[in-house]
């Protein structure tokens, strides 16, 4: 996921090294995907203040159905674009909502949830609003603290803590996006989640996002790479264009 808080990011050899410690495997390249992009799929991305000034219109002439926006990060960091990225793709035609990268570390997760939500992280049965989302993987600030500083308990705690409150204040549970590793390594494989929450599962450089976390038994959207067509990450929803509309509205 785009992260562009990190200073490291603007750094070629820190830049691989981040990417290592996602643990995601390829390049992520569109033809990856192959087989999910031949079957018509919805295309979208993800972006963040990295991407800056996004063009919309162009963004939707090359095949953007859907994108996600960073909204926040803890409890001190907006991304300065947000509103440029929000409302230029919702005035675009495509689908959209917004997402916040968990920093456990921090503070707790109904802190966080709270503050997402005031800050760009709400929803609202529009049918054009997509669910918020909590992006939660390894540490890009830490290589020895990969889980935080948190064990299994507690991390599926904070993450529970987070979901509560958004739930609270919005009416929807998060979209959660992960790696199958990440979520193995740092919450125990918990199957707390799968039932309630919709999964954005990361996998790069492959024809499908292979073996999922935590008892998902399907995914809801796929980021299958960092670059492509489309500003920012690549991802597919796994539905059509139709089933994305009503998983907008909540139905």
């Amino acid at each position: 996921m785009a992260r562009e808080r990190i200073p490291l990011r603007h750094r070629a050899g820190a830049l691989a090294a981040a990417m290592a410690a996602l643990a995601l495997v390829g390049t992520a390249s569109v033809p990856a995907a192959g087989a999910a992009l031949a079957s018509g799929r919805p295309r979208g991305h993800d972006v963040s203040s990295h991407q800056k000034r996004v063009d919309w219109a162009a963004a939707r002439s090359r095949g953007a159905r859907f994108v996600y926006v960073k909204a926040t990060e803890s409890t001190d960091y907006r991304n300065p674009y947000f509103a440029q990225q929000y409302k230029g793709a919702r005035k675009a035609g495509l689908y959209r909502g917004a997402y916040h990268f968990a920093r456990p570390d921090k503070s707790s997760g109904a802190r966080q949830a709270a503050y997402f939500v005031r800050h760009g992280g709400g929803w609202r049965a529009d049918g054009r609003t997509l669910p918020p989302a909590l992006d939660i993987e390894y540490n890009p600030y830490n290589k020895r603290h990969k889980c935080y500083g948190l064990g299994w308990k507690r991390m599926v705690r904070w993450i529970r803590s987070f979901s509560n409150e958004v739930s609270r204040e919005t009416g929807r549970r998060p979209v959660i996006y992960t790696t199958t590793q990440w979520w193995r390594i740092c919450t125990g494989n918990s199957r707390a989640f799968s039932k309630s929450h919709a999964l954005w599962i990361a996998r790069h450089g492959t024809s499908r996002p292979g073996k999922l976390p935590g008892g998902w038994r399907y995914w809801t959207f796929w980021q299958f790479g960092t670059r492509g067509r489309l500003p920012g990450d690549q991802n597919l929803f796994n539905g059509s264009t139709r089933r994305l509309r009503t998983f907008a509205r909540g139905w």
